[in-house]
């Protein structure tokens, strides 16, 4: 197998870092694959934040669930869907922006996704550990305070990278039948596959190296879908420009 697939195939999320910065050199180039991602429209509607003041880093783990890691990462980056930049080109050429749409809400998210999975994948060919913070989204009002982000963007995630100072295993995926289909969704039931994984994972967790627990993915998924997941993220999306029609 050639080493792009391997090394996709050995992520691991990596929450401890050695204190050792990243060299500019190193991060602009990860930065400008991040940039080579595919853009729907061409609107590259992704917008990064470098974090480097320590206040505002301090802030952002706070608001992220105190994740410690936010503030130890070699370097934090912020991933903003961003339909400001669009809108200001209608400004400069006279012409009204008719913003709000659903459509580029998920326009303006998938571009930040595909230009994130770039950077994840440049960061991780290099020896860099990645891990996504999605808690951001707990209160992302305060974020975008934090941020100073206009009207018509929001932030989707952060991102910690660094030089790891862990080694976990890497979590099993669903099996490839379940998740890759052919032509249609089918109907077939995959009750035993899934109750083979929930076998597989919870092994995962009795025997990983660190955060031991017992539980299967499909309690996992039953803890999660049966409360409410961020409510507040709808009328924050709204007044931030998104979703209104």
């Amino acid at each position: 197998m050639n080493p792009t697939i391997e090394l996709l195939k050995s992520h691991r999320s990596i929450r401890q870092f050695k204190d050792r910065p990243i060299a500019p050199d190193l991060l602009t180039e990860i930065i400008l694959a991040g940039q080579a991602a595919a853009s729907s429209n061409f609107f590259q509607a992704a917008t990064i934040i470098r974090v480097t003041d320590q206040v505002k880093r301090v802030r952002l783990a706070e608001l992220a669930g105190n994740q410690a890691y936010v503030e130890s990462a070699a370097e934090f980056l912020v991933f903003c869907a961003d339909m400001n930049r669009a809108s200001r080109c209608c400004d400069w050429h006279g012409v009204e922006a008719n913003t709000g749409f659903t459509e580029q809400f998920i326009i303006a998210t998938v571009d930040v996704a595909l230009v994130a999975q770039n950077i994840v994948v440049a960061a991780e060919s290099a020896g860099l550990g990645i891990c996504y913070i999605g808690a951001l989204r707990n209160d992302p009002a305060a974020v975008s305070a934090v941020l100073d982000l206009p009207h018509d963007s929001y932030a989707v995630f952060g991102l910690c990278l660094g030089w790891p100072d862990q080694n976990p295993e890497v979590k099993p995926r669903l099996p490839l039948d379940i998740v890759f289909r052919e032509n249609s969704y089918g109907t077939a039931s995959d009750l035993g596959q899934l109750a083979d994984y929930d076998d597989a994972i919870r092994h995962y967790y009795q025997t990983r190296t660190d955060n031991k627990k017992s539980q299967s993915w499909s309690e996992q998924m039953s803890a999660m879908l049966s409360k409410e997941s961020r409510p507040h993220m709808l009328a924050f999306l709204r007044r931030s420009g998104f979703l209104e029609k």
